[in-house]
């Protein structure tokens, strides 16, 4: 018992004289008000957002074009109000914002009460869906803006604030870590190489300020992974230096410009690094270069392992088109393959990647009990590379479905590869017209692909 007494003290002796060493090394951010101090600095630069969207409601029943008809019309489309409530972080003291898409995306009105709580109408200056990074405007007198930092050189492990207003309640102020760097794959938006972080986020906190222990902004609050909707420890922040490349996009431009490479890659595994005699998992393989892309262009080639674009490794094909998106094209690129064993470095001007997904022909369904309001189009070669739609996928693209619409309520979605209608392949726009002109009766089958995976969906009406 004396001997294990003894153990006890000792391991208790070592412990305290480490802990005792360690803090005299580093005081940590607890020492003394220095949390306080950057706190103080930064909550006048984080602001409340209230947004107002419209929304055209029309009864399930006389959207029908057979009710439409009978009944002369049917019934007037209702109005119905949708609100919003978020955080933003003003960038600039004329009064840019940053907040998310998913705050005022579509919004008809939209309110910024400030921490001294003026408030004042904003005007929306872009938004991107695909990352969910929106830019608003306030004109008032100059503003509190806050530090711009560099996201490219965090840490796992360093302190930061995430500051906003959970459930309305203004100016809180959560601590916490960076908990993991280039999040991906989590299906929150088109672009994701998320911060991540264990400072309690809740909703409310979307577009609020994620900030390091010298008060500098280097992520826009997002998203949580929650099963009961409140924090659990995982929030998700979007890098500030993705967010600074958007607004200068949209200063440049008037819209979100994003790069293109031209290549479907598929990620390397144990048995594919054996085969290829490489030394890690990293990086991705090309299985297909797209004629007259930029890579082919540049020299890329079938079979080259991609490891790194301008000096910043590709680790997988989420990060690889991530680094690409972050070129404004005709910027000219390094890029580093491993081809035949060997190292090799090309020169790659980047594309337009909105101009490589333009389809040359779209249609507009109307009159359709079934796919009414939807907006289909030709996969085009970068819509394949951007969407992940491999090669034996035959169809045609859904684009766009309108709110309310039959194709909604049916279940398209934006992204969507129509496959086959009632057992009929619609390989091309031409053959899906074709399909359609032939549809009769009150049911429908319909096959989609859809994030790797195909589904049929039957519809009665």
């Amino acid at each position: 018992m004396a001997k294990k007494m003894m153990a006890a003290v000792l391991i208790m002796s070592v412990f305290l004289g480490f802990a005792c060493t360690a803090k005299a090394q580093d005081p940590g951010p607890y020492e003394g008000d220095w949390v306080a101090d950057v706190v103080e600095a930064v909550l006048p630069s984080v602001v409340n957002i209230s947004s107002m969207k419209t929304v055209v409601y029309q009864s399930p029943l006389f959207s029908d074009p057979f009710f439409r008809e009978f009944f002369g019309g049917g019934l007037a489309p209702q109005e119905r109000v949708q609100r919003a409530l978020g955080s933003g972080v003003i960038i600039s003291e004329d009064g840019y914002i940053i907040t998310n898409n998913h705050v005022v995306g579509g919004a008809d009105k939209v309110e910024v009460r400030l921490s001294d709580e003026r408030v004042f109408a904003a005007q929306i200056i872009g938004t991107d869906p695909k990352s969910d990074v929106a830019i608003i405007k306030i004109d008032t007198g100059v503003l509190p803006a806050i530090k711009v930092g560099d996201s490219s050189n965090l840490r796992i492990g360093s302190f930061v604030l995430a500051v906003g207003n959970p459930f309305g309640l203004e100016q809180t102020v959560t601590m916490g870590i960076i908990s993991a760097l280039g999040r991906s794959g989590l299906g929150i938006t088109d672009y994701e190489n998320f911060i991540q972080t264990d400072a309690a986020i809740n909703p409310g906190n979307s577009g609020g300020a994620l900030v390091n222990m010298k008060g500098e902004l280097i992520g826009i609050n997002t998203a949580i992974l929650s099963r009961t909707g409140g924090s659990v420890g995982i929030g998700f922040a979007i890098p500030i230096n993705l967010v600074m490349g958007i607004k200068k996009s949209i200063e440049l431009y008037g819209e979100v410009v994003r790069g293109w490479l031209g290549v479907t890659v598929q990620e390397i595994t144990p048995k594919i690094a054996e085969a290829l005699a490489l030394q890690t998992t990293r990086g991705v393989l090309i299985s297909e270069v797209t004629k007259g892309s930029p890579a082919e262009k540049g020299g890329i080639r079938q079979g080259d392992v991609i490891v790194s674009l301008d000096g910043k490794p590709v680790h997988n094909s989420a990060a690889m088109r991530f680094l690409v998106s972050e070129h404004l094209p005709g910027s000219s690129i390094k890029v580093e393959v491993i081809r035949d064993g060997r190292p090799k470095t090309l020169s790659v001007t980047i594309g337009d990647l909105a101009k490589a997904q333009e389809p040359e022909e779209k249609l507009i369904i109307e009159d359709n009990r079934f796919l009414e309001g939807a907006t289909v189009a030709d996969i085009t070669p970068a819509t394949r590379e951007t969407l992940e739609i491999g090669e034996e996928v035959e169809g045609v693209l859904v684009i766009a479905v309108r709110d309310n619409s039959a194709a909604a309520r049916t279940g398209l979605r934006p992204g969507d590869v129509i496959v086959q209608i009632n057992r009929q392949k619609t390989v091309g726009l031409k053959a899906f017209e074709a399909v359609l002109e032939g549809l009769t009766g009150r049911k429908m089958s319909i096959s989609l692909y859809r994030q790797g995976m195909v589904m049929t969906l039957t519809i009665v009406r």
